[in-house]
């Protein structure tokens, strides 16, 4: 079971800071699930396909799902059948109709305290036990991208319209840097190239593992690279790194020497992501963006923010992402230098925004959303109304939703890819 009862009180504040100027306001759509009641949107793309995962009756089983135009769900089907899970986990920002993503298959996994990198984005949020592969999904047809050679678990994130599928795979090599209580096998950046092959993307020197979470239609790719770990983020994001040709550029930092993760990248260049400010593993991280001329630079939080994360960017340069306060997550939009908490100038009556994951060149945006009249918590798809127009005073004082810490943090799993540590 994922998240139950999550909202014990409604706190009517004005945490997140609004922009002075005229916004531009959205209408919030939520979109049908598989017969559960979560479901989180984690792409869009300039064809308005909505992916993400969707959860059965019952909510300890979710499956990728496909929202066309705000359709009803439309389930991408699993490796493993109707009992195991499967995910669209990353922005895919594909228009050619080929997206990707996880699945847990029918096979255990080889070593009993092998976990790799696919639990944390199913429900329950533990180990499932099961090999888990990489998917490209066509024309209802889903296909398994394979791990390298001696390896078993893959891990695909985002495609381009060349074709070319990026993610992590293991391979045969048993890593002194693993945490064998998690993981035991190395695993390396990958391409699956559109013709089946596979090219590796190693590592900065000095690191062991690598693994690339998006691609732009100019074969750019980012990532990470540092020590095997728990294959979750933390030490294995060492490193945010860019691979141009094959090879790794380290993009800097902000101050950490962990969680320094790219989450998107567009087709200018421009990568943002998240990255601890400070050295150590805990997860201490604020939204950063980077481009050639400027590196690493942090984005806007509030004063009395916990963590701040940025997932996705369009070719306008408007990134989204989530904010975590003492109160609650709020979805947030970065543009012109500033940002804006999404619950300030969505139409009244909308659910909650918990986090935003994408956004188009549309500017339509995708996340999780909380009702808490309900407590269903739905994908959602936000789109730009018509003109601008400011907020106004009620909307300015949005609902922020106030949850335990360990509510919050289960919230942020579904939120942030490679964010999770599950010693926290």
């Amino acid at each position: 079971m994922r998240l139950r009862k999550t909202v014990f009180v409604l706190v009517l504040v004005a945490t997140l800071p609004v922009l002075l100027a005229a916004q531009t306001k959205y209408r919030v759509v939520t979109l049908p699930g598989l017969g559960g009641v979560f479901g989180y949107a984690n792409s869009v793309n300039n064809r308005r396909w909505a992916s993400g995962q969707a959860d059965y009756t019952g909510d300890s089983i979710g499956h990728a799902s496909l929202w066309v135009n705000g359709s009803g769900a439309i389930d991408l089907g699993s490796f493993g059948g109707p009992t195991a899970n499967s995910a669209v986990a990353w922005p895919v920002k594909a228009m050619n109709g080929v997206i990707v993503g996880i699945s847990d298959t029918a096979e255990n996994q080889p070593f009993s305290n092998n976990a790799f990198s696919c639990w944390p984005f199913y429900p329950p949020f533990t180990p499932t036990g099961k090999v888990c592969q990489g998917f490209r999904w066509q024309n209802h047809v889903m296909t398994p991208l394979p791990p390298f050679v001696g390896g078993f678990n893959s891990y695909a994130t985002a495609a381009n319209n060349r074709g070319q599928i990026v993610g992590w795979a293991e391979n045969g090599v048993h890593d002194p840097s693993c945490d064998p209580a998690f993981q035991v096998l190395q695993f390396h950046a990958v391409i699956w190239q559109p013709d089946g092959t596979m090219q590796e993307l190693q590592p900065l020197p000095g690191d062991s593992t690598s693994a690339a979470t998006a691609i732009n239609d100019r074969g750019q790719v980012v990532g990470i690279s540092g020590a095997c770990g728990q294959a979750v983020g933390s030490v294995s994001a060492a490193h945010a790194v860019l691979w141009q040709n094959g090879v790794p550029m380290d993009l800097g930092n902000i101050g950490g020497d962990a969680w320094n993760t790219p989450a998107a990248i567009n087709n200018k260049g421009v990568v943002v992501g998240f990255a601890n400010t400070a050295p150590g593993t805990d997860r201490i991280f604020q939204a950063f963006i980077w481009t050639s001329a400027t590196g690493m630079q942090p984005l806007p939080a509030p004063p009395n923010s916990i963590r701040s994360e940025a997932l996705g960017i369009n070719g306008r340069g408007q990134v989204v992402g989530l904010v975590r306060v003492p109160s609650g997550l709020s979805a947030v939009i970065w543009q012109n230098g500033a940002m804006t908490d999404l619950n300030h100038v969505t139409q009244a009556g909308s659910p909650h925004l918990l986090y935003a994951n994408d956004i188009n060149d549309a500017g339509e945006i995708v996340g999780e959303a909380l009702d808490p009249a309900t407590g269903e918590e739905p994908a959602y798809r936000a789109i730009p109304l018509p003109g601008n127009s400011s907020s106004s005073p009620a909307q300015d004082a949005a609902q922020n939703i106030s949850t335990s810490p360990e509510c919050i943090d289960k919230l942020e799993r579904r939120a942030s890819p490679m964010s999770i540590d599950p010693r926290k």
